[in-house]
């Protein structure tokens, strides 16, 4: 009887051993090297839909503090922050192993007040004055370049798992209806091209300059008029300067996406964004 019960016990403890090898080699994975990160909200359409899964490239800036996983499980009372596991690193000059980050970027950064993670386009550099004027971008003083490139088009329905509708700028729309947002092609200073979304003149589209002091960096989302972003000063609501000890990493690929409110509706996946660049 001994000898099974030590045999089950060498057995118990032989899956726990697994188990936490197997927790350990994640966490390092997730810390040291890329962590996923799910679309919730249509700031960056389209670049990035609601829905749309991705790895971000954590080595791409180094590391900080805001490197450290985040660990909130709500239906468990789970709400463990970067901070706890790694706040004695906040607040040091640099980043460990880092590197420069470029205009034009989609990154993911940890919001400078409630911590959360947000993900958007790099605008601004330190040193940068930014401003917008009549809905068009202006980097130190000089507009930039932008073109027509169509409509964008999506059904005016409930999105992903919060259930959140478009805007759109052909008006109030019903359920099923065709939302529309026209669409550009903006060119940043070192090239960069990406596709910008407007739904018409808005609050944002008309700005004070904004001068991005050293080690911070200035955010937009590509949903121009949908999106809570530097253009808003630093709050529980908006993003203002993004300190560079926030940078989490950089988005280059979607790996998965999924239209429905639950990724295991495979009626709705979205097989042509399978990963997909990011631009």
């Amino acid at each position: 009887m001994m000898a099974e019960e030590s045999g089950l016990w060498g057995g118990v403890k032989e899956t726990l051993k697994t188990v936490v090898y197997a927790l350990l080699i994640a966490g390092a994975f997730r810390t040291i090297l890329f962590q996923p990160f799910w679309i919730p909200s249509g700031s960056m359409k389209d670049t990035l839909l609601i829905g749309d899964f991705l790895f971000v490239n954590k080595m791409a800036y180094g590391y900080s503090y805001a490197s450290c996983p985040s660990i909130r499980i709500p239906a468990l009372g789970i709400d463990i922050d970067a901070e706890d596991f790694c706040g004695f690193l906040k607040g040091r000059d640099g980043r460990i192993l880092g590197s420069e980050p470029e205009r034009g970027d989609v990154v993911v950064f940890r919001h400078p007040v409630t911590g959360r993670d947000f993900i958007k386009r790099l605008i601004g550099l330190p040193g940068d004055r930014i401003q917008v004027k009549d809905g068009l971008l202006y980097i130190n003083d000089v507009a930039v370049t932008v073109e027509d490139d169509g409509i964008f088009e999506e059904v005016f329905e409930p999105q992903g798992p919060q259930g959140l509708a478009p805007r759109c700028s052909n008006g109030a729309v019903g359920v099923g209806a065709i939302c529309q947002k026209e669409r550009q092609l903006e060119t940043l200073p070192n090239g960069v091209v990406h596709s910008i979304l407007n739904i018409g003149d808005q609050e944002l589209d008309h700005t004070g300059v904004f001068t991005v002091p050293e080690g911070n960096y200035f955010f937009m989302g590509d949903n121009r008029d949908n999106s809570t972003d530097s253009r808003v000063a630093q709050s529980a609501r908006g993003v203002g300067f993004v300190p560079v000890e926030n940078l989490i990493g950089r988005a280059d690929r979607i790996i998965f996406s999924s239209a429905g409110r639950s990724m295991l509706a495979f009626w709705t996946w979205r097989s042509d964004r399978f990963f997909k660049a990011i631009e």
